[in-house]
Formats: structure tokens, sequence, C-alpha cells
């Protein structure tokens, strides 16, 4: 009974459209009620387990990199440097058979190493990329199905936030994630970057101009190095024994302001406090998922549900190879519902004893987990990325022509999912590849 009040209230509450924040943590103080009051074994449990819970989940050191690395990605995208990585990329790869579209690609790869997160990535980009790939020939919902995509690789290529809350649950080291991240991240680019030439030779569309010569190459490449540079310094203080994770994301805000302010100057000091209380409340928003979710994974633990899920999950895949297929379908359903840190917080404590015993590797589990909730940010009908990238305004420059006023394209959720099909194919190839060959995503840590 406990357990259906939990999961029952929880999805009553998610499908209805409530935060899932309060989703997670209204469900929880639901059965906390119950058990203390209606099962005689938890009749000395009080509501005090609910604040004393949502403070130890987010009262962790490692979590604090979360607010500086969501304060650097904002001062960066402020900062004009997305402008500046697509000049750059255009520069190198826009000679080629659907370039545009390649471009969006790489610089959703540069700028999610930049800004950490998916949403954050299809809102910089998508007002300037998306445009661009329609003038060029790709269809409207293509062009916003790939900016989605390839945003959601943003939290796979570090610095990512779910690697760091998926340290915090696990207790592995943080560099190592953000290490082993980087292969996959550039794999799913690779797998788009397949998709956008079989579309652009089924379309028939021209490179977008000639090639760049090495003086404009040069030039676009200095203008946009500053922004190249922030990860560099970040991963490079960071496996060069300089700086904790934490300290990294501090550093990464203080260069961030310097590039800002005094390099670019596309930011003035009016402009940072609105970015300071933008990235509050993005971090209000964060932390209360994972303090909401510490409580339901307490729930799951005190209630015996997590126990008898390992049970279960050990009984039905002995076999280390049927495990992580049931754990890749586990992830992809849930990221069509619920957000990274959620699911994080609710399946890893449940799956981690069971890897364990399978001798899988934990940093290795970590990447084979974000890797599908990445693809979950695109899956209907909760993909996050693609209610963002609908949400983008794109005039329709012929129309608008015609008419003599601004009309803008829009696309349907159906549109968008038949368009994001063979995206998805390409992704979930990379994640079969490194879930049953982890020394991918092992070889630089190693």
């Amino acid at each position: 009974m406990i357990t259906a009040i939990l999961f029952i209230s929880f999805f009553a509450m998610l499908l209805i459209g409530m935060p899932i924040a309060i989703c997670l943590g209204m469900s929880s103080v639901l059965t906390i009620l119950y058990a203390s009051n209606f099962v005689r074994k938890f009749a000395n449990l009080t509501l005090s387990v609910v604040a004393t819970n949502t403070y130890t989940g987010i009262s962790k050191f490692l979590l604090l990199a979360i607010p500086f690395f969501v304060l650097s990605g904002n001062i960066m995208a402020k900062a004009g440097i997305s402008q500046r990585l697509v000049k750059f990329i255009d520069d190198m790869v826009g000679h080629r058979r659907g370039s545009l579209a390649i471009v969006c690609v790489i610089v959703a790869c540069f700028f999610g190493a930049i800004s950490g997160s998916g949403p954050a990535t299809v809102a910089a980009l998508g007002a300037v990329l998306i445009p661009a790939m329609v003038e060029s020939g790709f269809n409207i919902s293509f062009a916003e199905a790939l900016m989605a995509t390839s945003s959601s690789i943003a939290i796979v290529i570090p610095p990512s936030i779910a690697f760091v809350v998926y340290a915090s649950i696990t207790g592995e080291s943080v560099g190592e994630l953000f290490m082993a991240g980087i292969i996959p991240g550039i794999l799913m680019g690779v797998a788009l970057a397949i998709v956008v030439k079989w579309e652009a030779a089924k379309r028939g569309i021209e490179p977008a101009h000639e090639k760049r010569s090495a003086k404009e190459r040069w030039a676009s490449f200095k203008d946009a190095f500053w922004g190249l540079l922030m990860p560099v310094i970040i991963l490079g203080g960071i496996y060069g024994g300089i700086f904790t994770p934490t300290e990294a994301a501090a550093v990464s805000v203080i260069y961030g302001m310097i590039v800002a302010l005094f390099i670019y100057r596309d930011v003035t000091v009016k402009d940072l406090i609105l970015i300071c209380i933008d990235s509050a409340k993005t971090t209000g928003g964060i932390m209360l998922i994972v303090a909401s979710a510490s409580l339901f994974s307490y729930c799951c633990t005190l209630f015996g549900i997590s126990q008898a899920a390992q049970s279960l999950l050990a009984g039905v895949s002995a076999n280390k190879y049927v495990f992580l297929l049931i754990v890749n379908i586990i992830f992809l359903i849930a990221g069509c519902f619920i957000d990274a840190n959620s699911a994080m917080y609710i399946f890893i404590p449940i799956m981690m004893p069971v890897a364990k015993a399978l001798g899988y590797n934990m940093v290795a589990f970590g990447i084979v987990a974000t890797v599908n909730l990445a693809i979950g940010q695109v899956t209907p009908p909760v993909g996050v990325n693609l209610f963002v990238a609908m949400g983008l305004k794109i005039k329709d420059v012929q129309k608008s022509l015609a008419q003599k006023t601004d009309v803008y394209h829009k696309v349907t959720l159906p549109m968008i999912s038949r368009a994001v099909v063979p995206m998805i194919l390409a992704c979930l190839v990379v994640l079969l590849l490194i879930t049953y060959i982890p020394q991918i995503s092992l070889l630089l840590v190693r």
C-alpha cells in the first residue's frame, strides 16, 4: 500500500502538469503521513524527516559547483559567444554540403561545453541557426529537431551538471566523469552529422559558400578564442590537479566575467546583475529538484522499495548484458517524463548495487545513464529541448515579403516528433556502443 501511495500520487501529479519538484516532494510527504498514521511499524515517524532529508540532500560541497557552472554558462551565453562560435565553425566547414546543419551540431557541442544545459543551448543558438538552416533548404521541422537533439549533447560534454549530481550520489570522481563524457559526446555529434549528410543529399542542398581563406578562418578563430578557452581552463585545471571541480566552477565564473566585461564587452555591470538573478532562479529550481528527489529516494529506502527493486532487478537480470538492456529501457522511458537530475536520484541508488555486483565500471555506468537522459530531452511527449525549439519564433521570410507583415513558422509536436526519429535512432546506436563497450568511455580516463 505504501508503494502504491508513493508512486500513484507521484504519477497523478505529474500527469496534471505539476512541476517535477512538487511531484517528488508532495508524494513523499503523503507517503510519510500515511505510514506514520496507519502503519504501526512507522508510528514514531514524523514530518521532521522531511526537513532533515531535504537539507541533507543539498548540503554537499560537491553540489556547490552547480550554481557556479550555471552562472558561468549564463555569462558566456550573454557575452555573444554563440554568434562568434557560429561564425568560426561556419568558416571552417561552410563549404561542405549541408554545412549549416553540420555547423549546428558542432557549435552545439562547443556551446554545451560552456553552458552545460540543453535547453539553454537551444535558446542561445536556435534563433540564429534554425533560420539559417531553413534558408539553406532544410525543412523547418528538421532544423528545429536537429537543434534540439544537438543541444542534448550539452549534458554529456563536460562540464555537465548531470555528472556532478551523479558523483554526489555515487561518490565517483567528477573529473573522471568529465573525462569519460568527451568521447561519447563526440560520437553523438558524429552520428547526428551522418543524419545531416543523408538529409542534405536527399534534398540536394548545396554548400552555403565557397571555402574560406586561411586569413578569414584565423580572424574568426581569434574572435571566438576566448570562448573556446573556457572548457580548456576548466578541464585542464581539474586534470592538472590545479583545482577541484567545485573550484573549477568558481574559476569559470571569474574567467567568464573578465571575458564578458573587458574582452568582448557585450555585457555591462547592469546586465551582470540580471544574469545573477536569472542564474539564482535556475539554481533554485535545480536545487529544489535535488532536495525533493533526495526525499523521494529516502522514502524508497525507508519503506523497503529500493531493496525490493534491487532484488527484482538482480533476479531478472543476473546476466550483465540483460541488466544493461533493462537499465537503458528504464532510463529511456524515464527520460520521456522527468528531468535528468530527478531520474538520477530515483534510479541510481537502486541500480548501483546491482551494477557493482555484476562488475560494471561505475564511471562508465554514469555515462550510460547520462546519455540515456540526454536522449530523453528530445523524446516526446515531454522532451524539454523539443518544446524550447518549438517555442522559438522563426520568421517565414518568403511569406513575410509577400504579405508585408511578419509571419512565423509554426511547427507542431507531431511534425517535430517525426523529424526527430532518425536523430534519436542515431543516438541510440551510440548508446548501445558505449553501453556494451564501456572501454569507449573509459579510454581517456585510463
